[in-house]
């Protein structure tokens, strides 16, 4: 169907000159069965060039015309709206100045389209002329740095099968993939992986994931905690892709049928990222999982991490006691190596030997001596544990505890003079105490040893700048875990979406359940009480279960019910 503003866009081209009737009626009719813009009609048909199409229509309106495939927008400007929105109106903002939005529009003539993203934004706007398909485009290039390069680089392979150029086959000692859009010598599979490496990271993922199908592959972000699909790549680019992963990790190429694991390292803007790399294969051949490790990480401090109050207050007065243990427990990608490495800043001193055993190490720490397990040279958690007390250790960090010796010798340093900081997988705090007697720990002695155990789980963080306050009825609110009282008139937020967030989150927080070993629960422990009594007397003596934290970031407006219902267990 023709538009207004078609039939309007054809009476300033023929009376220009730019085109016959004749032309006209035929590209209208094109635009009309293929149900697209009559300009991007007359563009791809040759009919008239995108540039004076662009210029009769500014002329016409005394609008200045933009260029955009010259012109990045500001960040400024693309925070003022949406990209959902941008894409909605067909519209692009170019820059902001105070409160004047500049605005890359196609049809100048819809001012009710211009009033309604006056409102939104907030701003007075500018427009500036471009055409529909220059403006699409823009918007994907503006929104989501290098995904429009990665899917021109997909469709410029060929159907033959992808060769790999020597260039893929350089180890580069630091990669700088700072000026990566301007490297026109790289190859397009060199290319490819770094364009998948720089928006993983400038996008704040975590995790890469490259997931080989029977006729395609799948690349997928972790953000915030959730896998969102980002590209879906031929079948034929599978090998190379892997392969050149391999050559960045020094990992063996010729190896296909087993598993592999390296790492590599890259420079971005001025910041030294590690990555992590885990191949592993499959019936359709090898998926890849590139951990993202930002050593910004290592220098959070404990009140950065987003916790209550009160569990600060018990982690802080734990980690400087002069010898004990202190136990993080959570599943994998709670947060537990953070919130140690943490603990470890918040007590660093010249005056202490601090001695860590990873496997892998994940963050390197000035002024800690750091140990990384390798179990195919015999050094395990448990050995390199036994050699560390020998080293004169103050303070001594176990990335996990795995196996009862591992939790011997460390209960065994922890009562004799050393501070002990460690994980362990469990699903709250009372049963970390089970799980340490199920592996043959004298309950005199993990009573003696524990200052503190903290659960940890990690929740979104509501984005501050579209979040919306709803009402739930109270009944609801009850069933999820608030009390009577915070029930009563309770407004919490649920999220929305802007240019800023991920689906209306931005970032994610700690939710942290400690449980102290004050002298009622040791004696609980050393008569051998069950996880659910140890449960039952931390909450009489006022512990917040994880589930509590959650209700208590909701109605604090930082988090929404469904996050919480996501990551915490109901209180028993």
């Amino acid at each position: 169907m023709t538009t207004a503003f078609d039939r309007r866009l054809g009476t300033i081209l023929v009376k220009r000159g730019l085109v016959t009737r004749e032309v006209l009626a035929e590209s209208t009719e094109a635009a009309r069965s293929e149900e697209k813009p009559l300009s991007t009609a007359l563009v791809e048909r040759k009919a008239v060039a995108e540039r004076d199409l662009i210029g009769a229509v500014a002329q016409e309106m005394n609008i200045p015309p933009v260029d955009l495939e010259q012109v990045r927008p500001s960040d400024a400007a693309l925070e003022s709206l949406p990209q959902d929105l941008s894409a909605y109106y067909g519209v692009l903002p170019v820059s902001r100045l105070g409160s004047t939005l500049t605005l890359a529009v196609a049809n100048p003539f819809d001012v009710l389209k211009l009033d309604d993203i006056q409102l939104v934004s907030g701003c007075d706007v500018r427009p500036v002329v471009n055409t529909e398909a220059g403006i699409q485009r823009a918007i994907d290039r503006a929104y989501n740095p290098g995904a429009e390069e990665m899917q021109e680089l997909v469709d410029d392979f060929s159907d033959s099968a992808v060769e790999l150029t020597k260039t893929a086959f350089d180890q580069d000692e630091e990669l700088d993939l700072s000026e990566i859009a301007a490297d026109d010598r790289q190859s397009p599979v060199v290319k490819f992986v770094n364009l998948i490496i720089y928006q993983a990271v400038t996008s704040n993922t975590s995790d890469v994931h490259i997931e080989p199908y029977e006729r395609r592959v799948r690349i997928r972000y972790r953000q915030d905690g959730i896998l969102y699909e980002t590209l879906e790549v031929p079948k034929r680019m599978q090998n190379a892709v892997v392969t050149r992963i391999k050559v960045m990790s020094q990992l063996d190429i010729a190896e296909r049928r087993r598993p592999q694991d390296g790492k590599f390292q890259v420079r971005i803007d001025g910041r030294q990222i590690d990555f992590r790399v885990s191949v592993l294969p499959t019936v359709h051949g090898e998926k890849v999982v590139l951990r993202v490790l930002d050593s910004s990480a290592v220098n959070r401090r404990l009140e950065a991490l987003g916790f209550q109050s009160r569990a600060l207050e018990l982690i802080r007065s734990a980690v400087h006691a002069p010898y004990g243990m202190v136990l993080v427990t959570g599943p994998t990608g709670s947060g537990k190596s953070t919130t140690l490495y943490a603990c470890l800043r918040e007590i660093l001193s010249t005056e202490d030997n601090v001695i860590t055993v990873e496997d892998p190490v994940e963050y390197q720490m000035e002024g800690v001596n750091q140990v990384a397990v390798n179990v195919k040279q015999g050094l395990t958690f448990a050995s390199a544990l036994r050699s560390i007390l020998r080293q004169d250790p103050d303070i001594i960090m176990v990335g996990e505890i795995r196996d009862t010796e591992t939790a011997e010798i460390a209960i065994k340093a922890a009562l004799t003079g050393h501070l002990v900081l460690s994980t362990l997988h469990t699903n709250d705090a009372p049963s970390t105490i089970t799980r340490l007697i199920d592996m043959s720990i004298d309950p005199f002695m993990v009573a003696s040893s524990v200052l503190v155990v903290a659960a940890q789980r990690l929740a979104r963080r509501l984005c501050p700048d579209c979040k919306e306050a709803i009402r739930v009825p109270e009944d609801r609110l009850l069933d999820v875990g608030f009390t009577p009282e915070q029930a009563a008139d309770a407004v919490v937020y649920e999220p929305k979406g802007c240019s800023r967030c991920t689906n209306g989150f931005r970032g994610r927080f700690g939710l942290l359940e400690v449980m102290p070993l004050t002298e009622d629960i040791k004696r609980l422990i050393i008569g051998g009480g069950s996880a659910l009594d140890i449960r039952a007397a931390t909450v009489r003596e006022g512990m917040l279960t994880l589930r509590q934290c959650g209700v208590e970031n909701v109605l604090n407006g930082n988090t929404c019910i469904e996050e919480v219902l996501q990551v915490t267990m109901a209180d028993g």
